[in-house]
């Protein structure tokens, strides 16, 4: 059991280092989500992140507030328990992926673009063969795009009809 609270700890601080920089959150905040996010659906209670995260009660009850307030986070309770179980907020989860879907859109449409462009000056402008521009990139990165698109929409339709749990 030791070796697995170990690896645990080890992956919440390298999920930390990744959501510092991913989501902007304090180092706190971002072990926070990383402890919640490998905890699961059992769901964290503060006391045992003040305890595992050696943090103060105020640091830790500020970053949950914050991590809220992002709507990163929720928590639910349990009847006769008074304590509050943190787990991971699908929602978060799926704006990210509607995100991710919206920025490598706009990419694709670049593409497409100076794919166009290119197309124009091979086709009107370019005399010498070894001068045209070859298209291959933009042809593989556009269906490299298109195929993560559809393969990311697919996880989230599953997590939206929540074919599976975080």
């Amino acid at each position: 059991m030791d070796n697995i609270c170990k690896e645990k700890m080890r992956l919440v601080e390298k999920l930390g280092v990744h959501l510092e920089t991913r989501e902007s959150l304090a180092p706190v905040a971002a072990r926070i989500l990383a402890y919640v996010i490998l905890t699961g659906k059992r769901g964290a209670t503060f006391e045992e992140m003040v305890t595992v995260l050696c943090a103060s009660k105020s640091t830790i009850s500020t970053h949950l507030n914050h991590l809220q307030d992002l709507n990163k986070i929720e928590y639910f309770t349990k009847t006769g328990d008074r304590k509050k179980y943190f787990i991971i907020n699908r929602d978060s989860v799926v704006q990210h992926m509607d995100n991710l879907i919206y920025e490598w859109q706009a990419v694709r449409e670049l593409h497409l673009e100076i794919k166009d462009y290119k197309e124009t000056i091979n086709n009107e402008k370019v005399v010498n063969q070894d001068e045209r521009f070859d298209l291959n990139f933009h042809n593989d990165y556009i269906k490299f795009i298109d195929e993560a698109t559809a393969s990311i929409v697919a996880l989230k339709t599953k997590l939206i009809n929540r074919k599976f749990e975080l």
